[in-house]
């Protein structure tokens, strides 16, 4: 008898869902809005975003999860649920096996809040399954073998750097800076170098079309709209690419340091295996112009991204569901 097999990256950006035998099917943002007087769901996911900043007052549109993490409990149940049921579409007839995503330092009062959360959405068995172990296995990465793999998923809150071997995890870190923490330092420079006040959906933009990590030949401009400071007006500047990569300096950094920190109390011989194979990247984050360039300078590793970084995390939480039906169906 076939059951639904359910792979769920719950992000604190993004939620993605992976339906067995079909891929990812979804993915929105992890916002919810709803009326802070009747406490109503007003919008979830894409319709939710676009409200975020731009809402009345009796109106709030918040992220229920918070770098990597619960921090709303009740509305992250309604928003999965909500997820789970639009992906799965009417058919719900049998109940799903969920697979969920949970970046590798969470403790296990918020494991369980995750374990619980599912199983109140209908699942009929959950698994978790740590951040890198899940990425590793969406960037097509052999984990069974005994051989080093260093995987470097950088989320929207949380970047994660793990080294795996035979399927586990060896030497990890988890650090709550990442996709957001750039928004945040984009915004951050702004105010300090030019008096503008701008808001995250603003400084996300910025960092998509000319963001960079590490110097380019050619420089790329974009004008940026925000709010003056000093006048109080709304004001239009030209900001360059040279500039975000100063703003970013800070996040950028912390996430070398991890990486350097993990790669010192990796043993040896798996040490020699990143040596030949490079450090692969993966999750939203990565996608920042230049980041390889900065991780391989800084390490002295060649450094990629994985193939789809969005998608990788969702595709082997779902992939890991699969491989442990292969284990308990032999």
């Amino acid at each position: 008898m076939q059951y639904t097999d359910i792979g769920i990256d719950l992000g604190t950006a993004s939620i993605l869902v992976y339906i067995r035998g079909k891929g990812v099917v979804l993915k929105e943002p992890s916002v919810v809005a709803f009326d802070s007087n009747t406490h109503k769901i007003q919008a979830i996911g894409e319709d939710a975003r676009l409200m975020l900043g731009r809402t009345p007052g009796n109106i709030v549109a918040v992220r229920p999860l918070r770098e990597g993490v619960i921090s709303d409990y009740t509305v992250t149940e309604k928003m999965m649920k909500y997820f789970i049921q639009k992906a799965m579409g009417k058919r719900n007839f049998r109940k799903p096996r969920i697979a969920v995503c949970v970046p590798s330092g969470v403790t296990e009062v918020e494991r369980k809040a995750v374990e619980d959360a599912t199983i109140q959405c209908g699942a009929r068995e959950v698994f978790i399954i740590e951040e890198p172990i899940a990425a590793a296995i969406g960037a097509g990465v052999d984990i069974a073998k005994p051989c080093g793999n260093m995987i470097v998923d950088i989320g929207g809150g949380t970047t994660d750097v793990a080294v795996i071997s035979l399927g586990g995890t060896v030497v990890s870190d988890s650090i709550k800076t990442a996709g957001d923490d750039f928004d945040q330092a984009l915004v951050r420079y702004m105010r300090k170098k030019h008096n503008l006040l701008i808001g995250e959906s603003t400084a996300e933009d910025i960092k998509i079309n000319i963001g960079t990590a590490f110097k380019r030949p050619e420089v790329d401009y974009m004008d940026v709209k925000g709010r003056n400071l000093v006048t109080g007006l709304p004001k239009s500047i030209k900001v360059s690419s040279e500039e975000t990569e100063e703003a970013l300096k800070e996040p950028t950094a912390q996430i070398v340091e991890t990486i350097k920190g993990v790669l010192e109390k990796t043993p040896p011989e798996l040490a020699a295996d990143i040596v030949d194979r490079g450090i692969v990247l993966t999750g939203g984050g990565s996608l920042l112009r230049g980041l390889e360039d900065l991780i391989a300078s800084q390490t002295g590793i060649n450094t990629m991204t994985a193939e789809d970084p969005m998608t990788a995390v969702a595709i082997g939480t779902g992939k890991y569901v699969e491989f442990l039906a292969g284990y308990k169906e032999e």
